[in-house]
């Protein structure tokens, strides 16, 4: 029906192709000639994760075969896993592509226990390649393995509790050969060996869905000398994006030694709890919905709390909850994600009116602050201020629109002397001022602690244009994107840190593509699922999704945000092949199908729409559409039967019958949804159109179409494949002549509508407009991070720092620069450089198998065009043609010419280099 939907649909195909070895376009006869056996095989991974110490259930293999050889592929491979001296498991030659999400299938593995692993692979012609380098993974606790660690916790009613637990053992004399902390606090932790800070950690889950995180700390642990171990956990009662749970602590460490023995230290009501008076208590909430103000007195400061021989005999005993699992804590699990943080310093100091010290970091950024004081007054407060903007005086503003309603203050009580303020819990900010300081502050002085996401090194896409305009946008979106995700996904790192489902799947299409994310991804999809298992599992609410979750607020959705939920599901399957999750996933997904079947009438003013799609409330109440409110740009919300409802619908049903279809389900059930598909987007095409063609916002009650025609309702239409082919370019003209006219929450559907209908000119002016609402507009406003809405307005626009914008970095890859996933795992690519627009681009993309290259140019006589791509991997190559140009391919990986189609001349080919020249049609040589 799309272009790209319809090369979406041969997915399958091109996966089969490859996983039985064959689809490669061969090479020239000089090519074959050159056959060398496959190098050893590289990044190596487990569950997308480099070495990882907590891996829960069967391990999933990846890595990326290699050979010097164009056009080439895998064709089988062989996985052995160890451990020590003794083979675990030898998979023995296994005729297959597959080179991601490779399950375990061995005998059952040990919990808390180190494995090695190593691959090699066949090429296309039965070469084998050398043993790839050993690569690790550790496995996973279960919750039968905790040797009795206890949760423990020191009795408090405080509704902000900051504790410190503590406990000394003697490490015995054989040398320390491993040594790894397990460690699980509501809400978060730091902990501490000998003083130094060895693990931070959060779980901010329901009890029974919580988190631990492991640490290899071997190089804290000395043989023959006395260990302390010292935890700080940090819980704050329920909140947006916090569920109250319990505070709590459990805690297992395991020392093993070269002579073969092993010591394991357990929380237990032994352990020493205290109050961490660093903290001041009863701190108020920042605003009605997030964190605590950070308050901190540094004339509390416990020092060497966290050391050996320290005089805990004041502190109280620890109270036991139960050793793990109690009926409180039933469930724990290993937490995949971890987040990074690296120390920077602002790019200038500025000076207010009143001589106030004012840091600039150059960009809002997610951190911590730190100042360093070499004088401080005992007793003396410094309000440590952040913010998103500077008063006219030069000081940090703290209006509702500068703030995002928050109260960003960071108080701190000096000590006497010498100190480091260092902040606990992060905001998004730009500025941070230093007032009352009492002495000079140099640069050096000041910093912060930027926190986000782990992400795999080195894997960064890269994009550039001849428009720098364009090159400013896509810094902003990536940035953008990076920094909304660090424990979760959170709508923005400020105000609410919490992790809205519509905010999640927008921010995790960019950070896929654009950082080879795959671990938050996986968590989220996972916490939401488990979000219909507690809420929505039963009678009409059965196929929802928390809107929030977790969440302090228990069961609330959002109609639309649910349906979402499906093509983010979906995509995550595009860009990584992982059938596992999509098979965990199927389950719900189904229940949702049937969700929004259920809510169309058979007869009646709305017969065979959705209608009234039951959820939400107040202004969310039947569908959120847009938001901040504004954002809708005058969307008919009295419509029964809303048109993105409805081809959000169409959605939910197509990717429900492709994932039957991909998990072998029978073709009744695949088929049953795939009719429901098509019949609903045939009744919006009868009813949801208006006598010109364009799509209406809906129906009302009694079936009369609203009068509005919003841009909201054709651009869904089409990027949901809804609007008939032959329609999309007229429709596309009146998508194009209304400018920006959907928030940054839904504007990448309008994005790709026009890119769908081959309309790349328009993206190109959207993601570039200085003028109207867009990216460029609010880079001329200042903005460093893309923001809630399009204008700040008090009342309803007012996040700074809101990342679910940063969706656009998708099309600026698979529309500006040309390259898009076209079977899951990027086992196939298509190349589409844009026949309109631009007159150069360049960029990478780290897919599932390897890097993606394209750079292209145009020229007098046509598009230059040079594409690399990794082995294992095909490509379809979609060049313009005008005025009687065609192309030839140069370079080793050559191309095989399929034919012209339309305004494009096609190529397909394997890995390696190629170039493609135009030439004349007369004299080319394809």
């Amino acid at each position: 029906m799309r272009q790209r939907q319809a090369a979406r649909g041969t997915a399958l195909a091109a996966l089969t192709c490859l996983v039985l070895g064959v689809g490669v376009p061969a090479g020239t006869a000089a090519d074959q000639d050159r056959d060398t056996p496959p190098l050893a095989p590289a990044s190596l991974t487990v569950g997308d994760r480099t070495a990882p110490l907590g891996v829960a259930g069967p391990p999933a293999f990846g890595w990326l075969p290699r050979d010097r050889d164009p056009n080439e592929a895998q064709s089988a491979y062989q996985i052995a896993v160890s451990r020590g001296d003794a083979v675990v498991w030898d998979s023995g030659r296994v005729r297959s592509g597959e080179q991601s999400a490779v399950p375990y299938a061995g005998p059952p593995l040990d919990a808390g226990t180190a494995y090695r692993w190593t691959v090699r692979t066949w090429d296309r012609t039965g070469q084998v390649s050398p043993w790839s380098q050993p690569a690790t993974f550790e496995t996973a606790l279960g919750d039968g393995d905790w040797e009795g660690a206890e949760w423990i916790r020191r009795d408090s009613t405080e509704a902000d509790d900051y504790t410190l637990a503590r406990t000394e053992v003697e490490v015995t004399d054989s040398p320390v050969v491993r040594a790894r902390a397990y460690t699980a606090a509501n809400h978060t932790y730091e902990l501490f060996l000998n003083g130094a800070r060895a693990d931070r950690g959060a779980s901010f889950g329901y009890p029974g869905e919580g988190y631990y995180q492991v640490a290899d700390v071997t190089g804290l642990v000395s043989a023959g000398e006395p260990l302390a171990v010292g935890v700080r956990y940090h819980w704050y009662g329920g909140g947006q994006g916090r569920p109250a749970a319990e505070r709590s602590l459990l805690h297992k460490l395991v020392i093993e030694h070269a002579d073969g023995t092993r010591q394991v230290v357990v929380t237990g009501d032994d352990w020493r709890v205290t109050r961490d008076t660093r903290f001041v208590p009863d701190a108020p909430r920042r605003n009605g919905e997030g964190d605590r103000v950070d308050q901190q007195d540094g004339r509390g400061v416990v020092e060497g709390w966290a050391r050996p021989g320290f005089d805990d005999s004041a502190w109280q005993r620890a109270t036991s909850l139960g050793a793990h699992p109690t009926s409180r804590f039933s469930h724990l699990n290993a937490q995949e994600t971890r987040v990074v943080e690296r120390e920077v310093h602002p790019v200038r100091l500025l000076t207010a009116d009143d001589g106030t010290v004012v840091a600039d970091f150059g960009a809002v950024i997610p951190a911590r602050p730190q100042v360093r004081f070499d004088a401080g007054v005992a007793g003396r407060e410094v309000r440590i201020r952040t913010g998103y903007e500077l008063t006219a005086a030069g000081r940090v503003s703290t209006a509702d629109l500068a703030t995002q309603d928050t109260d960003m203050d960071f108080p701190y009580i000096q000590a006497e002397g010498p100190q480091h303020y260092r902040a606990f819990t992060h905001l998004g900010f730009r500025y941070l001022e230093i007032p009352g300081a009492g002495e000079d502050i140099d640069r050096e002085d000041v910093s912060a602690i930027l926190v986000h996401t782990a992400v795999p090194e080195g894997r960064q896409a890269s994009f550039t244009s001849a428009n720098e305009t364009l090159n400013e946008v896509w810094e902003l979106l990536q940035r953008s994107a990076l920094y909304s995700v660090q424990e979760q996904f959170v709508d923005t790192p400020t105000r609410e840190k919490a992790q809205f489902l519509g905010d999640a799947a927008n921010i995790s299409y960019a950070t896929m593509q654009g950082f080879a994310e795959r671990d938050a991804t996986q968590q989220a999809i996972r916490e939401f699922l488990a979000s219909q298992r507690r809420y929505w599992s039963n009678g009409a609410d059965a196929g929802r999704y928390n809107a929030v979750y977790p969440n302090g607020d228990g069961k609330r959705d959002i109609p639309d945000y649910t349906e979402m939920f499906v093509d983010w599901v979906w995509r995550y399957y595009e860009v990584t092949g992982d059938r596992a999750l999509l098979a965990e996933a199927y389950p719900a997904i189904r229940a949702t199908a049937d969700y929004v079947l259920r809510h169309i009438p058979e007869d009646g003013p709305t017969a065979g729409l959705v209608t009234n799609l039951s959820g939400g409330s107040g202004a969310y109440r039947y569908g959120i559409v847009d938001w901040p409110a504004p954002g809708r740009f005058g969307y008919d919300m009295d419509t029964a039967a809303r048109t993105t409802v409805n081809a959000l619908a169409v959605e939910v049903l197509r990717r429900t019958a492709d994932m039957a279809e991909v998990l072998g389900r029978p073709a009744t059930e695949s088929g049953r949804y795939r009719q429901e598909q098509h019949t609903l987007a045939d009744t919006m095409n009868e009813r949801l159109r208006a006598g010109d063609g364009v799509y209406v916002d809906g129906l009302h009650a009694d079936g009369a179409q609203s009068t509005h025609k919003g841009q909201h309702s054709t651009s869904y239409a089409i990027a949901f494949g809804v609007a008939p082919e032959r329609d999309q370019p007229r429709l596309a003209e009146y998508l194009a002549g209304m400018g920006m006219r959907q928030g940054p929450m839904t504007a990448h559907w309008l994005l790709q509508a026009l890119s769908d209908a081959g309309r790349p000119d328009a993206v190109l002016d959207l993601l570039t407009d200085t003028e109207d609402h867009g990216w460029a507009n609010i880079l001329e406003q200042g903005a460093t991070f893309t923001w809630e809405a399009w204008t700040l307005d008090e009342g309803t626009n007012f996040s700074q720092s809101h990342g679910w914008g940063a969706q656009a970095a998708v099309d600026v890859i698979e529309t500006l620069l040309g390259i898009r996933p076209a079977a899951p795992g990027a086992a196939r690519i298509d190349i589409v450089p844009p026949g309109t627009g631009l007159e150069h681009a360049e960029g990478t993309v780290h897919t599932q198998r390897g890097p993606v290259s394209l750079s292209w140019k145009r020229t007098r006589n046509g598009l230059r065009a040079a594409v690399e791509i990794p082995v294992n991997v095909t490509a379809r190559v979609e060049l313009p043609a005008a005025g009687g140009t065609t192309y030839r391919a140069v370079g080793p990986a050559g191309g095989r010419y399929v034919g012209t189609e339309g305004d494009r001349v096609i190529f397909e080919m394997g890995s390696g280099k190629a170039v493609f020249v135009p030439v004349p049609a007369e004299g080319g040589q394809q």
